[in-house]
């Protein structure tokens, strides 16, 4: 009997304490995504995720790549930004550089790891995984699962009577939907911040989506909006039969060798958080810039057609073109970000300066992953600092 007691004794404080860990979860979880855009440091939480929000996992890669190494270059002391120069360890420092990796004709040729990154450290995307969502699309194109000239609610009916009815699937990859959208960061009543309170509190995407109304005609209004790519994520994950995590496993995370299992923050139905929810290593982010610079091939294999990463990388309508915006002039693809160039140059870029940066004609590829402190303090571009970012890569790929 005492041995029972005692046994009952230790289940009840292991359960208690399985409790609290549980609740010191929910608490991280909450504290990290109110304290998001308010100037906290956030290089401590980037790296660790999955230790306090639900998450699914893609694994690493059974024939995993690796990138040769080829000659080692110094980065440039300065580059031009506004007609003055910018100190480029002073930028690094100031945008909370955690991982910068230079990647020229697939070698490696610089890579430098701050703060809390490593070679080995998963970090989050924030919209850097809007581009993974595109290219998986673009996957299912190629396997007729999907055709982009269609309504998104053709295989995706819940999203009837809202914002995306009828809506042709290729103006939501173009963020072109149409639909009502307030992404300010630095507003508590944004819906930007609405849709962070399901990563704060808990909820369900899937059900978050279909509340957004109709503002402007879709297909002539290029407005950023990351709920599309939550519908793009729930279009995937219909046409597929599979979820996010388990098609983009096996169509690019295997496929494309990737050296680390990767993880998805998810809501509380284990649906991804499709606009910003991917956590991975720098390396294995550049294969998906390395990808694209190879216009779909992989060791000798064709990961996603050549059509695709062309259509996706090039604005094809005017409202889509680099400049039309004044405050922020690139202009748009599938879910990438185009500057004005002569040399076919294109990003993916999330908030915090979280950069894949692409450019074909110089055969590189650039990897940033940031936790810039003063991301969205402000609405002047010199609280965001992505074109400014884009000037520095220039600047590197003229020492190439």
């Amino acid at each position: 009997m005492k041995r029972i007691i005692i046994a009952s004794i230790a289940a009840i404080i292991s359960i208690g304490a399985i409790a609290d860990a549980v609740d010191q979860k929910k608490i991280d979880r909450a504290t990290f995504a109110t304290t998001l855009f308010t100037g906290v440091e956030q290089y401590e939480n980037f790296s660790r995720l999955a230790e306090f929000f639900p998450v699914t996992k893609m694994q690493a890669s059974k024939k995993p790549f690796s990138f040769k190494e080829g000659e080692a270059i110094k980065l440039p002391k300065s580059y031009r930004f506004k007609e003055g120069a910018v100190d480029v360890e002073s930028f690094l420092s100031e945008t909370d550089t955690s991982a910068l990796l230079v990647i020229k004709n697939g070698e490696v040729r610089f890579e430098r790891y701050m703060l809390t990154g490593g070679r080995d450290v998963n970090w989050l995307s924030m919209s850097v995984a809007k581009s993974f969502i595109a290219t998986s699309i673009g996957i299912a194109v190629d396997e007729g699962l999907i055709d982009i000239e269609k309504p998104i609610t053709d295989y995706v009916p819940a999203l009837a009577g809202s914002a995306y009815d009828k809506v042709r699937i290729k103006d939501v990859l173009q963020m072109s939907s149409g639909a009502a959208w307030n992404e300010d960061y630095s507003d508590p009543n944004s819906d930007v911040m609405r849709l962070g309170q399901i990563m704060a509190a808990g909820g369900s995407l899937d059900d978050f989506v279909p509340t957004l109304k109709r503002q402007k005609e879709p297909g002539t209004w290029n407005h950023y909006n990351s709920t599309d790519t939550q519908a793009l994520g729930m279009l995937l994950a219909r046409a597929t039969g599979q979820s996010v995590t388990e098609y983009m496993e096996e169509k690019i995370w295997q496929p494309l060798g990737m050296e680390s299992d990767a993880y998805w923050l998810v809501d509380d139905n284990k649906v991804e958080m499709a606009f910003a929810g991917l956590n991975a290593t720098a390396r294995d982010y550049a294969k998906l810039g390395e990808l694209h610079r190879l216009k779909g091939h992989w060791q000798g294999k064709q990961i996603v057609s050549e059509k695709w990463v062309h259509d996706a990388t090039r604005p094809d309508a005017p409202h889509l073109m680099p400049g039309v915006d004044k405050n922020y002039p690139l202009g748009y693809g599938y879910q990438w970000w185009i500057p004005a160039s002569t040399e076919g140059e294109y990003s993916a870029i999330g908030v915090y300066n979280q950069f894949i940066y692409v450019n074909p004609s110089k055969d590189l590829v650039i990897v940033k992953l940031s936790a810039n402190s003063n991301y969205a303090s402000s609405l002047e571009q010199s609280a965001y600092r992505e074109v400014e970012t884009i000037e520095f890569f220039r600047e590197i790929a003229k020492v190439l």
